[in-house]
């Protein structure tokens, strides 16, 4: 069974989505997809992006939800979110 978790950074760009999603792409056990913003107004300061869903296999273990959660502070230290 998997578990599915959203991680929100507010008001990150298109890119540094992307760049997140790749990389915890490569921990294994771990499945990322970018959710598309569903604001009907556009916004300059509104990423394109809302946020990441997280899946979480049979096969993440331990170390994989260490490694995640490496990654996310990282990001979260480079971009103050």
């Amino acid at each position: 069974m998997e578990t599915k978790e959203i991680i929100e950074f507010a008001g990150l760009p298109l890119a540094v989505y992307r760049e997140i999603a790749a990389h915890l792409r490569q921990v294994e056990g771990v499945e990322v997809d970018l959710i598309p913003q569903s604001s009907p107004q556009f916004d300059y300061n509104q990423s394109q992006i809302s946020g990441l869903w997280l899946s979480w296999t049979l096969d993440a273990g331990a170390k994989s939800r260490q490694r995640v959660k490496q990654i996310l502070e990282y990001y979260q230290n480079c971009y103050g979110v």
